[in-house]
């Protein structure tokens, strides 16, 4: 490959940016995707994804990202405006070595290169217990080559063969857990609040009167998958799963001896109440937000970086709740509580056209679609009624 390209990493509001130039030679970048609870909690996707940086590392160790601390050996480089992860910081355990970068995924431009990122294993997937974006995470590559699977550290631990769990071990998609309220939580907890399981509510509720992301059958919220590229920039994934509730579905956790579970019910009464100085609410903890357009907040950590909602004005009762906060007893799925949109077209589809995350994305529908029918998972109900009225 006699040839070379420029390899542009950019966070969401564009303070930061990184360019490297790689020749055709060195392709593709040989990434792995981390499933462990702390990257789930600290990016606020199903997963973490990075491949080694071949750029600069002065330019990386000199500029102002924020740090955060994963564990003993490993650092999160993030944007403390947009909350875009950049980089993972790896500090070998030779102390004569140099420390080493990889890039997140995410955050790589989306240039017309065919397989410039080759996905080559999925690490801790026994942190999820219900397999977590795996099933569709099997063959994500446009050129056909699938992904090892690991319960543990990639290459050192027991290799995951054929589906895990299995599929007749998996819960039926009516079923529902008794339990009333899930924990959302980023890494460092600085972010700690509830969702209400909004079942009991909508009981009995005529299908007209139920809000648009819940599913009729079931009640439960829909999970999305979404490829946007202001999602993709502020997670540093590149397939991003967002689900959704009513404000008034979400509470801060009881403290010990209160019973004041008062949450902003209107997106403009959380956006003021996380803007407050003095006299600021203390349970909203590390909560921040950056305004990617004049009507879009995207709430963050401020401290470990990671997503937790999405709201814009013209849904002033509702918001986007980062799927990988929630702590289900099932797993990092929430079967027990979302209604999952497998298969079919990713949200925002069009912003991957052209570029090489369009074969990425293309391979993961497939195996999505194909992972739903042999687990005899319904189609979305938006879905199914769209290819209905078009078969009319």
């Amino acid at each position: 490959m006699n040839y070379s390209i420029t390899l542009t990493a950019q966070c969401l509001c564009k303070v930061h940016t990184f360019t490297t130039e790689v020749a055709g030679s060195s392709l593709p970048l040989k990434a792995r995707c981390c499933q462990c609870s702390s990257c789930r909690h600290v990016t606020g996707a199903l997963y973490s994804v990075a491949a080694p940086w071949p750029g600069d590392r002065d330019k990386i160790e000199k500029s102002s990202l924020k740090r955060y601390t994963l564990w003993k050996a490993i650092t999160l480089l993030f944007c403390g405006t947009c909350s875009s992860p950049m980089f993972f910081q790896m500090r070998p355990e030779n102390e004569d070595e140099f420390d080493e970068y990889g890039v997140f995924t995410g955050v790589l431009m989306n240039v017309d290169v065919p397989n410039l990122v080759e996905f080559g294993h999925h690490m801790y997937v026994g942190d999820t217990l219900d397999g977590g974006a795996s099933p569709w995470l099997r063959n994500p590559n446009q050129s056909g080559m699938p992904a090892r699977r690991w319960v543990g550290r990639a290459e050192e631990s027991q290799e995951i063969h054929g589906d895990w769990p299995p599929i007749a071990s998996l819960p039926a998609p009516t079923f529902k857990s008794e339990v009333e309220e899930i924990p959302i939580r980023c890494r460092c907890k600085g972010v700690d609040l509830v969702l209400r399981l909004p079942g009991r509510d909508l009981q009995g509720k005529p299908r007209s009167e139920l809000p648009w992301f819940i599913d009729p059958t079931t009640h439960k919220n829909l999970a999305s998958f979404d490829v946007c590229d202001s999602c993709r920039l502020q997670s540093g994934v590149d397939i991003f799963h967002w689900t959704f509730s009513l404000l008034r579905h979400i509470a801060f956790p009881p403290a010990s001896g209160s019973q004041q579970r008062d949450f902003p019910a209107t997106t403009l009464e959380l956006r003021e109440a996380v803007s407050m100085g003095e006299g600021r609410d203390p349970r909203f903890g590390t909560l921040t937000f950056y305004c990617s357009s004049p009507d879009v907040q995207r709430y963050f950590c401020s401290r470990c970086s990671a997503c937790v909602f999405y709201s814009v004005d013209d849904r002033p009762d509702m918001v986007d709740i980062a799927l990988g906060l929630l702590e289900a007893p099932s797993g990092a799925r929430a079967e027990e509580v979302v209604s999952w949109a497998f298969g079919g077209s990713s949200s925002w589809r069009e912003d991957v056209v052209g570029g090489w995350r369009e074969g990425h994305i293309g391979a993961v529908e497939s195996t999505a679609e194909a992972w739903r029918m042999a687990r005899n998972y319904p189609k979305h109900w938006q879905r199914a009624e769209k290819e209905d009225a078009e078969r009319v």
